[in-house]
């Protein structure tokens, strides 16, 4: 059973790429998503791995160390082996940005969204101050905050869609509360917190996931033939990232450690995770040229 339980927040920094292993009808490399809305994720065995990573480059240990195998298990045909003490979920999609005519681009996020964030967050033993608005924007409209920088004289238009404006008083709550827990408290994201309320929009939850499906980032990558100059034959492929200034969400939870040596309550084991507290972590493929750059936030606790 789980003991202690965190919220971990990721504002994605540079293009993040985590391959869904398999091609679609307009990418070579799509992003993993979940089944279902469609939504942009990242898997918990991909999260779990990365932790362990980062788990090791902050405590200067090897894989095969006692306190990486305590926390994190150890699998093998022979010897001991043991499940780990950690569990993290599925990283799923709040906040997606998306151009906009005003103010440069808009956080979107839909009533779906806001409630599974409301239900993770329950499951990580944590709770918002905030109510989500019931009913729901209509198809063209846009609920923003009181003081919003995307809807000069009552229209949001993103991409090339134009939404009806709904001040809501709701949206600034849940915006404020987003700027002060979700965001890194560090001053390079001081500008970032205070223009979230004035950037805040809810839609329609098929207008949502039309945007997670249309307006990700979608890369071309070739590689040049040394000697003749030209692009190697077949090596030009597409690869889709969700697009810098995303924010995900993931609940990370912990029970004892359970090798049946080492005595490490729950609470020492979430402890050994302090250091993701305002760092940054990569995560997802193309390491070697910049992406997967994210700022953590751990919230509760």
């Amino acid at each position: 059973m789980f003991k202690a339980r965190r919220l971990l927040f990721f504002y994605v920094e540079t293009p993040l790429h985590v391959g869904a292993g398999r091609a679609s009808a307009n990418v070579d490399l799509p992003i993993q998503r979940e089944r279902v809305t469609q939504y942009p994720m990242v898997q918990a065995s991909s999260l779990k791995g990365a932790l362990r990573a980062e788990f090791r480059q902050a405590h200067q240990l090897n894989d095969d160390d006692a306190l990486v195998e305590a926390i994190f298990g150890k699998a093998g045909s022979t010897g001991e082996n043991w499940a780990g003490a950690i569990s993290a979920g599925d990283a799923r999609i709040l906040l997606f940005p998306v151009r906009s005519l005003a103010g440069v681009f808009a956080w979107v996020t839909s009533l779906h969204a806001l409630e599974s964030f409301r239900r993770s967050a329950e499951l990580a033993g944590q709770s918002v101050s905030w109510n989500v608005p019931q009913g729901g924007p209509e198809g063209t409209a846009a609920w923003v905050g009181s003081k919003s920088q995307v809807a000069p004289e009552g229209k949001v238009v993103l991409e090339e869609f134009s939404f009806d404006a709904r001040p809501k008083s709701e949206v600034d709550a849940i915006a404020q509360w987003l700027a002060a827990n979700a965001l890194p408290q560090g001053t390079a994201f001081q500008y970032w917190r205070e223009t979230l309320p004035a950037r805040l929009c809810i839609l329609h939850e098929d207008a949502f996931r039309d945007f997670c499906l249309y307006a990700t980032e979608v890369q071309t990558h070739i590689r040049i033939d040394p000697e003749k100059k030209t692009v190697a034959e077949g090596a030009l492929w597409t690869a889709e990232s969700l697009p810098a200034d995303s924010l995900l969400y993931a609940p990370l939870m912990a029970m004892d450690v359970r090798n049946g040596k080492d005595q490490m309550p729950a609470d020492e084991v979430l402890k050994e995770f302090d250091f993701l507290q305002d760092g940054h972590v990569q995560l997802g493929g193309d390491e070697t040229t910049g992406q997967g750059w994210v700022a953590v936030k751990v919230y509760g606790g």
